[in-house]
């Protein structure tokens, strides 16, 4: 049976740096700085939920841009980088069962600076979107599943 550590990653980090800071209360004469232990402990888990974030927001980055760009020839390329990301995500989530509570607020929180990356890229193209920026979201399942605004 393995472990949490192997099982969830993200979980395990957030356990061991709780208990690294029960533990520092018993005081052993060993010379240990129990509290940046317990922080680089941490942001070991930090570091996942925030490569989870990453992806997401590529996703739904290239999402905005195949709905609100004119441009066709980068479509492909975009399609294809939110499958890789996509492919990032459900490894991230396989490892780290735990951060899937996470991400309806990752989404939520990247939504207002993604349409805003995606307005700005479009200007440097000097491209008007389709559609309004403002009007699009996207749920969980458009994020992570297989769906793709529909074309036209």
């Amino acid at each position: 049976m393995p472990g949490l550590y192997e099982q969830d990653v993200y979980l395990w980090a957030q356990e061991q740096a709780a208990a690294l800071r029960r533990s520092a209360g018993a005081r052993s004469n060993l010379p240990i700085d129990w509290e940046n232990v317990a922080e680089e402990i941490e942001s070991l888990g930090s570091e996942q939920a925030h490569a989870l974030f990453t992806h997401i927001a590529i996703v739904i980055e290239h999402l905005l841009k195949l709905q609100s760009s004119p441009a066709e020839n980068p479509k492909p390329k975009w399609k294809a980088t939110v499958r890789r990301a996509r492919l990032a995500i459900e490894h991230r989530l396989r490892r780290n069962p735990s951060l899937r509570r996470e991400v309806p607020e990752m989404i939520a929180e990247t939504m207002a600076r993604v349409r805003q990356l995606v307005r700005d890229n479009l200007n440097d193209y000097n491209e008007q979107p389709k559609v309004d920026l403002d009007s699009l979201s996207y749920t969980e399942a458009q994020v992570l599943g297989d769906w793709f605004p529909p074309q036209g």
